[in-house]
Formats: C-alpha cells, structure tokens, sequence
C-alpha cells in the first residue's frame, strides 16, 4: 500500500488513462491487452481507471504492447524528445497473436522510443512454412518493403507476391494478410499511418 502522498503524485501523471487512450487507439478490449501482456482484464482494468498503480515491470509490459518507452507515461509534453534512437538489442519481438502455436510473423517495434509519432514501424520476420495471418484491417495505411525472401499479400481478393526490394503501399482499412512465400523465410520493413 502507498501512502496518500504518494498515490496522488502518481495519480498526477494520469498512467490509467494514458493506457486507456493507447488501448483505444489501437481498437483492443481489456481481454485482447490482457492476452499481449499477460495480465489479467480485471487488472489492466483498475489500472485504467486509476484504482492500482502499476509497478514498472507492469508497465513495461503493456508500454511494449503499443510500442512506446516508459517515458510516454511520465514525461510532460513539452519535455518529450525529438529525437529517439532505438537499438537493436533494445527490441523485443512478439508474434503476431499472443499464445498462437506456430505465429505467422514475428514482429519488432523499430520506433518504440519515439512519443506521439505519427507512425509505426516494424520489422517483420515471417516463418518459412508459415500459414498466413488472419485477414485483418486498420485505420490508415500501410507500406511494407521486402528486405529478404518473398512476402505474400492478400489484399482483399487479390493476391500479390513481393520479392526482395520491392515494396507495396496500400489502404490498410481493408482486408489484408501475408507470409512468407515459397520455401524460405522472409523480412519486411512495415509503416503503418494512421
């Protein structure tokens, strides 16, 4: 338990909401944010609305979900950098659905570290063998240049197979999936906006 000084410096910081906004942002429910970071709904729910303050372990978790550095929950406006350099060791790489036995890709955040971008990027690694992605869409769009192998795309009905150097840009709000195509794995460099 922390003191009553305590808990109202922290809740000055406004951490539940910050989650509640990203969360939101990214169109997750409590169960989908629970299954990426391992934390119970009922949890990451008090957490949001301030009745539990998270330990830094905690929130490292959920801030790696959205891709932000911890100092998107404490750093004022104003003081938040410009610039935001993210090494390689720095990275974390998830699967594409959280608990899935054989993942379609494998994902990295490249710009975690960066506050309030106006985009995402990603490496993505995809299996060799790999089933593709469940069909899926977004707001925005998207833009993926392929770094090694070949990459299938599923955009809606059309199927398009990428090879290394090419790149594609398309409306992410519509349906659309990808794999590796062929026998070897792949890489991709993806942009999301939006």
């Amino acid at each position: 338990m922390i003191s009553d000084t305590l808990a109202k410096g922290l809740a000055e910081y406004r951490i539940g909401e910050k989650i509640r906004v990203l969360r939101k942002d990214k169109r997750l429910g409590l169960v989908q944010l629970g299954e990426h970071t391992g934390l119970s709904p009922g949890l990451l729910s008090r957490i949001e609305r301030g009745q539990l303050v998270p330990t830094l372990p905690t929130l490292m978790r959920i801030a790696l979900v959205f891709g932000v550095g911890l100092e998107h929950f404490f750093a004022p406006e104003q003081e938040r950098p410009m610039l935001a350099v993210v090494r390689k060791a720095e990275r974390l790489q998830l699967p594409d659905q959280a608990g899935a036995a054989t993942p379609s890709y494998f994902f990295e955040s490249l710009d975690f570290r960066a506050i309030d971008r106006k985009m995402d990027a990603f490496l993505a690694d995809f299996p060799a063998g790999g089933a593709a992605s469940a069909p899926h869409e977004h707001p925005g769009v998207e833009f993926l240049y392929v770094i090694s192998g070949r990459v299938a795309l599923v955009f809606e009905d059309d199927a398009v197979e990428l090879n290394e150097g090419d790149a594609v840009y398309f409306d992410s709000a519509r349906a659309h999936s990808y794999a590796a195509a062929g026998e070897a794995a792949a890489s991709a460099l993806v942009v999301v906006h939006g």
